[in-house]
């Protein structure tokens, strides 16, 4: 293979190893709605462990931005279906907050597939313009 050949090889062999570099990518944001549903059950399993002592409403109030979307059921009591007491509403939140990272996390996967379905092929559209030229000027 002459000089020329090998840099359009190389070339090619970079164009594949974007869409590599995008899959590799892909694994952080796909986990996102798992460790996102993790962080809400801890902030949940403290509330609950917090609603037991006496100074539970303001210490409460600190656990509102890690509770997200949960923090209006649990912390203002409106959760569907009423209220309850803090396990009740922290098991039906967590029943909901489940399903909604779960869709999230469908939603993810399938735009993920189609961003490293369109880099696949345009990197084979890509290598195999560059084959044509390489074959063209030799």
């Amino acid at each position: 293979m002459n000089r020329n050949g090998a840099t359009w090889t190389a070339f090619l062999v970079m164009a594949f190893a974007v869409v590599g570099l995008v899959g590799a990518l892909a694994t952080y944001a796909a986990q996102i709605p798992f460790e996102r549903a993790l962080a809400r059950s801890e902030a949940l399993e403290q509330a609950v462990a917090i609603s037991r002592q006496p100074d539970a409403h303001d210490r409460l109030q600190t656990l509102r931005d890690a509770l997200g979307d949960s923090a209006g059921p649990i912390l203002d009591g409106k959760a569907p279906g009423g209220g309850g007491d803090m396990q009740a509403r922290a098991n039906a939140e967590r029943v909901r907050m489940l399903q909604a990272f779960g869709r999230e996390s469908e939603d993810i996967g399938m735009r993920l597939r189609i961003v490293i379905a369109v880099f696949a092929a345009a990197a084979a559209l890509f290598g195999a313009a560059v084959l044509g030229i390489v074959q063209r000027s030799e």
